[in-house]
């Protein structure tokens, strides 16, 4: 394939049409955006050699302008001394240089154009270029967005799952327990100063019921003197 279809192949695509109908986007752009760079070199390079060749060209048609500038000077150098015969000679040579010039002419003129067609390729393909380059960008950050939101809504799923609820559960339940146990092991347990508070009012109702008591055998014992007495 020459690289002036391979050019024009790069051109006309659709770029978008393209993407759309691949199933890696990502890795067609690249692709896209290799034979781009590949072909703009070998424009370039062909550029550079089409230029080189027209500069030889020009030489050429200086060297041969100057042979029909030296011809005419000897032709009229030979008719003023008398010599047409040597005139006739330095007219043939100016009229075959002034040929080779005009064929020269036209084939610089030919290099020129195919030149400015090789720019103008150039410049459509470095647009073509940069414009891939942007979509190749914008196709690399969606992919990174997309992947970002797929990780966070695997998270999210992760989640929500009926798993994780079971962990949660399980785990609240080992704190109920926990909290539970320490209830369990204070259960029936006063402070030190409860205890002794507790205490003094357990000595007073003990006092109290043992001075009943006392008063109670006492009245009794009066009573039987009493008796015994009458």
């Amino acid at each position: 394939m020459s690289i002036f279809t391979r050019f024009r192949d790069i051109v006309s695509a659709n770029i978008n049409s393209m993407l759309d109908r691949a199933e890696d986007p990502e890795k067609m752009i690249k692709l896209m955006i290799r034979e781009m760079e590949d072909t703009l070199i070998e424009l370039k390079s062909a550029c550079a050699g089409v230029i080189a060749a027209r500069k030889k060209l020009q030489r050429k048609r200086d060297d041969i302008d100057e042979r029909v500038d030296l011809w005419a000077q000897r032709a009229e150098l030979a008719v003023s001394r008398g010599r047409d015969d040597l005139a006739r000679e330095a007219l043939v040579e100016k009229r075959r240089f002034s040929e080779l010039g005009e064929s020269l002419e036209h084939e610089t003129s030919e290099h020129s154009s195919l030149i400015e067609q090789y720019q103008a390729d150039i410049g459509e393909l470095e647009t073509k270029l940069a414009s891939a380059k942007e979509k190749k960008r914008i196709l690399i950050q969606r992919h990174k967005k997309a992947t970002h939101t797929k990780r966070a809504q695997e998270d999210i799923r992760k989640m929500d799952s009926a798993e994780t609820m079971a962990r949660f559960e399980h785990l609240e339940s080992r704190i109920d327990r926990m909290e539970a146990e320490a209830e369990l092991v204070n259960y029936g347990k006063t402070s030190g100063v409860e205890d002794q508070f507790a205490g003094l009012a357990t000595d007073e109702e003990i006092e109290k019921e043992l001075a009943k008591m006392k008063a109670a055998a006492y009245h009794d014992q009066a009573d039987r003197d009493d008796q015994s007495q009458s």
